[in-house]
């Protein structure tokens, strides 16, 4: 992440088992653990071609005026970088018709993909309630933002983070300053982590570790809820889990509010509240102005925060569809991934692990 949406493509690939999932991550095949601090998930480098020389002797110089490091360091780690085409071609994939939720969520839901979570939820079960407790956060929202993202860690990128960054950097115009700043912050990441440059695997757009953090987002707002001194969102779930629940609440999450609520349509309100969709969302406005406009949510709670909300269409089969009132906390999820779809599975997501949990006796 990131911020964590600023990179992302539609994330559908991901919920086929795909290799373009919701925070830029690469689907890749089960990376086995190494000891804890070890570096993270190495990756075999793919002899391509390396970047422009002059544009890299050029960052080298700007990133060692900013940093100090010397200009020769920088260079040798960018020698060491090799031009991934594959990752242009994705990020120039011609874009088609967004999917409809009952094509994209039903993946998400599948009853594996719900008994992963619950293990491991059970597995961290005290990690989860104090991150809770300290942020606010509910376990079954991290703990399926985390399905979604990486399956739980089974899935955090095929590429190494070097060769990703370097070439969107330096072959992707349309994105390379964003892409420089990232390859800035991953390579001053990778000294404070003791790793080097080569070794971690990210996404095609460098998002690390279980959680997908763009570089700039691990180092803004990763913590080290294990408390051993390093921040580690490849084999810390401690940190993972501190980590998403650090990045919600930055993003203003509210503490005991929900997502998403039924919305229920005076008659004649719908043509109206449905001209107010765009791709199946709405801006924000105060509650009380949907309520003039004949939209009221079903069963709010007492406390409901006195906070803009939005309307949000959920198609449900070719010919019907649900509406919902989109409250704060929904709208944070999209700052994880600005799609309206990802946040919903985020959402059902966790509804489904909570059902699960309380039916299984313990």
């Amino acid at each position: 992440m990131n911020q964590v949406g600023a990179v992302l493509v539609a994330v559908t690939a991901l919920a086929l088992g795909g290799a373009l999932p919701a925070c830029a991550a690469a689907a890749a095949a089960p990376a086995k653990a190494t000891a804890h601090g070890k570096p993270a998930h190495a990756a075999k480098p793919v002899a391509q071609r390396a970047p422009d020389a002059a544009a890299r002797r050029a960052f080298a110089v700007e990133f060692a005026d900013e940093s100090g490091l010397p200009v020769k360091t920088i260079e040798r780690w960018l020698a060491a970088a090799r031009v991934q085409p594959a990752i242009i071609q994705a990020m120039d994939r011609p874009l088609l018709a967004p999917p409809k939720w009952y094509e994209y969520g039903p993946p998400f839901l599948a009853p594996n993909r719900v008994a992963a979570g619950v293990a491991f939820w059970d597995a961290h079960e005290d990690t989860l309630a104090r991150a809770e407790r300290e942020y606010g956060v509910p376990p079954a929202i991290i703990v399926a933002i985390l399905g979604i993202e990486t399956h739980w860690g089974r899935n955090v990128g095929r590429y190494r983070a070097l060769d990703a960054l370097s070439t969107l950097a330096f072959e992707y115009p349309r994105r390379a300053r964003f892409f420089r700043d990232e390859l800035k912050a991953y390579l001053t990441l990778a000294q404070q982590l003791g790793v080097k440059p080569d070794v971690p695997v990210s996404s095609y757009a460098g998002a690390l570790g279980m959680p997908q953090f763009m570089p700039s987002s691990y180092q803004r707002y990763a913590v080290d809820f294990e408390g051993n001194g390093r921040v580690d969102l490849w084999h810390s779930d401690a940190d993972v889990i501190g980590s998403v629940a650090h990045f919600l609440v930055e993003h203003d999450w509210q503490r005991g509010q929900p997502t998403l609520l039924p919305a229920a349509m005076a008659d004649g309100a719908k043509p109206a509240a449905m001209a107010r969709l765009d791709g199946g969302i709405s801006e924000r406005r105060p509650l009380a102005a949907w309520r003039d406009d004949g939209v009221t949510p079903v069963a709010p709670p007492a406390d409901l925060a006195d906070a803009p909300v939005g309307l949000l269409l959920l198609e449900d089969a070719p010919d019907a569809s649900s509406l919902y009132v989109a409250c704060e906390n929904f709208y944070v999820i999209t700052r994880y991934n600005k799609s309206r779809l990802y946040a919903a599975a985020v959402v059902e997501l966790a509804a489904a692990l909570e059902a699960a949990r309380a039916a299984t006796p313990r």
